[in-house]
C-alpha cells in the first residue's frame, strides 16, 4: 500500500519532467535537435555518453547509428544539465523504453562517459563491446573523444605559437 501511494506521489513529477520532441537534426553521434511543441527547436547533446568526433575514425559511423536509430521519431528527453555551449544535456528515449547512449555504448559507438555519470551498467556495457571489438573497439589505437580534443587544442595553440614566432621574425627585419 505504501508503494503504490509513493508512485502515485511521484507519477506526476516524473511525467512532467520529461518532455517530448520530434527529431529533426543529427549533428553527429551525441548531438541531436529535437522539434518541441510551438515548432520550438532544441539541441540536445546526450548525457552519460561520448562519441568520436567528426574528425575521427567513427564518427560518421556514430552520426549514422544515431540517425538509424531516432530520425524523424518523436523521443521523450529528461534534460539534467546544460553544457558550456548552452546545449540541454539530457536522456534520451524512444521506442518505448530504449535509452540512446546506452545504445550507442553497447554497439561500440561511443564511449561511457564516466566523468559526467554515475551508472556503472553503462561502463559494463562498454566492457563488453570492447571486449568483443564491436563498432569502433576494432580499433586497438582508438582514441577517446575528449583525448582527441585535448590533442586537437595542443596542435591548435603550437600553430598559433608557430604563427605569431613568424610575424615576430617578420617584424624584426623589417
Amino acid at each position: 500500500m505504501k508503494r503504490l501511494m509513493l508512485v502515485s506521489l511521484l507519477f506526476p513529477l516524473l511525467t512532467f519532467s520529461q518532455t517530448s520532441g520530434r527529431v529533426i537534426k543529427i549533428s553527429d553521434g551525441d548531438t541531436i535537435t529535437v522539434l518541441i511543441d510551438g515548432n520550438q527547436q532544441k539541441k540536445l547533446r546526450l548525457a552519460e555518453v561520448d562519441c568520436p568526433e567528426k574528425g575521427q575514425p567513427f564518427g560518421k559511423n556514430a552520426k549514422q547509428f544515431t540517425a538509424n536509430q531516432v530520425f524523424g521519431k518523436t523521443v521523450n528527453f529528461i534534460e539534467t544539465n546544460t553544457d558550456r555551449y548552452g546545449r540541454s544535456i539530457a536522456k534520451v528515449y524512444y521506442d518505448k523504453d530504449k535509452y540512446l547512449s546506452k545504445e550507442l555504448i553497447k554497439s561500440g559507438m561511443g564511449w561511457w562517459y564516466f566523468y559526467y555519470s554515475k551508472d556503472p551498467s553503462l561502463g559494463k556495457l562498454q566492457e563488453k563491446a570492447q571486449s568483443e571489438k564491436t563498432g569502433l573497439w576494432q580499433d586497438v589505437h582508438a582514441i577517446a573523444p575528449w583525448e582527441y580534443r585535448k590533442i586537437k587544442r595542443e596542435e591548435a595553440k603550437n600553430r598559433r605559437y608557430e604563427a605569431s614566432k613568424t610575424q615576430m621574425k617578420i617584424k624584426q627585419t623589417i
